[in-house]
């Protein structure tokens, strides 16, 4: 039977649940013999750069709970620290994100995607999935799964689950709840800024020029305190960009920090 795993630190929400159907569906077309969907809840403390971090991250494990079983989830994998890092100086046993950790999302978070390879591996090492899902809102941490599993020759499939978005464009995320309505309205005008930008391409313009009209989009909306907006290799995330297209844009607005992407193939 199939192993489809989805990695979570718990406070699901509906985009967690996409992951998890994703992950069903998967099943449901590569075997005939069914197989299990599982689902881990685990806050990862080598991820974070401190410890209040870690402290103060949202625990919501009965309601995870629940929302798993709605979705037919087959295990749930709710470690404790102990025995994710039983070794007594783990933090000399990470693994390096390399160049790619230490650009867009690693320049503000350092050490951040060791934190996430490391606990990613060990996972599949327990679960030994068939494949694994990963939202694509997160793009630089898929992209980073994805070349660690063919770096290491893991045995699991890496697959990408398009990011889901409320009706009105904003990307679903669990800091969303942190957002006051105002800073919620105008954390609208990332999406517009990635929607523009791809008409931009569409229009003919070059990647420089699209991300250029997405800057002075961003840069005149008030509250928003933008820490990058680019164009880049769908594949690699390389700055050069190649035949396809991604769009980054990181910002903070009320506090809270957001990301988004979108694919600007035309």
């Amino acid at each position: 039977p199939v192993v489809a795993a989805v990695y979570t630190m718990g406070a699901l929400h509906e985009g967690h649940a996409h992951l998890i159907r994703a992950a069903r569906e998967y099943i449901d077309t590569h075997s005939e013999r069914g197989g299990q969907v599982v689902v881990s809840i685990f806050v990862n403390p080598t991820q974070f750069s401190s410890e209040s971090d870690v402290k103060n991250y949202p625990r919501t494990y009965r309601q995870d709970i629940v929302l798993c079983q709605a979705e037919g989830v087959d295990i749930v994998f709710a470690p404790a620290v102990e025995e994710m890092y039983p070794e007594a100086q783990w933090s000399s046993f990470q693994i390096s994100a390399g160049e790619l950790g230490n650009i867009f999302e690693g320049v503000s978070r350092p050490g951040h995607f060791d934190g996430v390879l490391t606990v990613v591996n060990k996972l599949t090492n327990i679960v030994e999935p068939d494949a694994m899902f990963f939202g694509e809102k997160d793009f630089q941490q898929f992209t980073l799964i994805r070349e660690m599993a063919t770096a290491f020759n893991m045995n699991v499939e890496v697959i990408g689950v398009p990011t889901v978005r409320e009706a009105d464009g904003l990307a679903l995320s669990s800091r969303n709840k942190r957002l006051d309505k105002t800073a919620r309205q105008k954390a609208t005008h990332l999406s517009a800024a990635l929607t523009l930008a791809h008409h931009a391409l569409a229009e003919g313009h070059t990647p420089q020029q699209a991300e250029q009209e997405a800057l002075n989009y961003l840069q005149v909306q008030e509250g928003i305190d933008l820490d990058y907006f680019a164009i880049v290799d769908d594949k690699l995330m390389h700055p050069m960009p190649g035949d396809s297209l991604r769009a980054l844009v990181a910002a903070t607005i009320g506090g809270v920090r957001l990301i988004d992407n979108m694919k600007m193939d035309v």
